[in-house]
């Protein structure tokens, strides 16, 4: 059996980092990255990209050095990608925020609003209504990274974690401040306009969830297999049948939902920006799906029916 000899380059200097020699023919490119943190422990695995052009996409830690396009003498180049941290960690931090910062505003903690109306309650049943779907979606947001969701990466950015949690804690308070003031004013329709709205979030909820369980059921535990989703028994799955990425379907319904409750605009902001950062991950993955998946049912569209 022929052995490899692995030179890995800086990517942008093409400085020589690393001279890996008699490397088996099956090693993993996740192997190459364990030899390679031996010589340099300041860049463990999960924070390497290993590619086979400068420039190019990082190469995936399943593949196989002799599939890939390489002589006997594998060049490869390598990206420090910086500090990483667990997808789980980011999530759960992310989504704890805005559960704890709604409740600062609910409660009416010192300092937020007049003095007078400290710890005080609202006397609008819709606002204690949109406190507690507020604090269910998060609350299931934070059960499923802990016990549905699997994540084919294990790590990201730290960076991200910044980023990500600007965004939900910054839109999380925004939001609260103006449905928990002591001057806001429930929908002009009404308990009509409230109840419909409730029925619309608590659907698409329940939407939302099923798809996570299918998705789920699609990888099995440790695996980082793809395969194209399918609707199952459950109804709330059938819109497989016309959307790429349903999760991000009954995302956008629940949020629209939760603006016609509170029908305030932070809300309504908040729902928009959401859809649009939706839209731009349904299109990358359904575009994934078309160049990975020759036989992928051509009907489908990234989030919205026949739309978009």
């Amino acid at each position: 059996m022929k052995h490899y000899e692995v030179e890995i380059l800086d990517a942008k200097t093409k400085d020589k980092l690393c001279f890996l020699d008699k490397v088996e023919p099956n090693a993993t490119i996740g192997e190459i990255k364990s030899m390679f943190h031996k010589s340099h422990p300041q860049w463990y695995p999960a924070r390497q990209s290993i590619r086979l052009d400068p420039k190019g996409k990082s190469l995936k830690d399943e593949d196989v050095l002799q599939h890939l396009p390489v002589g006997t003498t594998a060049t490869f180049y390598f990206r420090d990608l910086g500090a990483q941290i667990s997808w789980v960690t980011v999530f759960l931090t992310e989504y704890t925020g805005p559960l704890v910062i709604y409740l600062l505003f609910y409660f009416r903690v010192p300092f937020i609003y007049p003095p007078k109306y400290d710890f005080t309650t609202s006397k609008h049943w819709v606002v204690h209504l949109a406190c507690m779907c507020h604090s269910f979606h998060y609350v299931k947001r934070l059960l499923e990274t802990l016990f549905v969701h699997r994540f084919s990466h294990g790590t990201m950015p730290l960076r991200n974690i910044f980023k990500n949690c600007t965004y939900y804690w910054g839109f999380a308070a925004w939001m609260a401040y103006y449905i928990n003031h002591p001057l806001y004013t429930p929908p002009i329709y009404g308990e009509q306009q409230i109840r419909i709205a409730l029925i619309i979030f608590l659907f698409c909820q329940i939407g939302n969830f099923s798809i996570h369980i299918a998705l789920r059921n699609l990888r099995p535990p440790g695996s980082k297999t793809r395969k194209i989703p399918y609707p199952t028994k459950n109804p709330f799955t059938w819109i497989f049948l016309l959307v790429s990425c349903p999760n991000y379907t009954y995302e956008l319904g629940s949020w629209l939902g939760f603006t016609l409750m509170t029908q305030c605009l932070p809300v309504a902001f908040f729902t928009l920006v959401g859809f649009i950062q939706m839209t731009v991950w349904a299109k990358g993955k359904h575009r994934s799906y078309l160049k990975e998946f020759r036989d992928y049912p051509p009907l489908r569209s990234p989030i919205l029916p026949f739309i978009l």
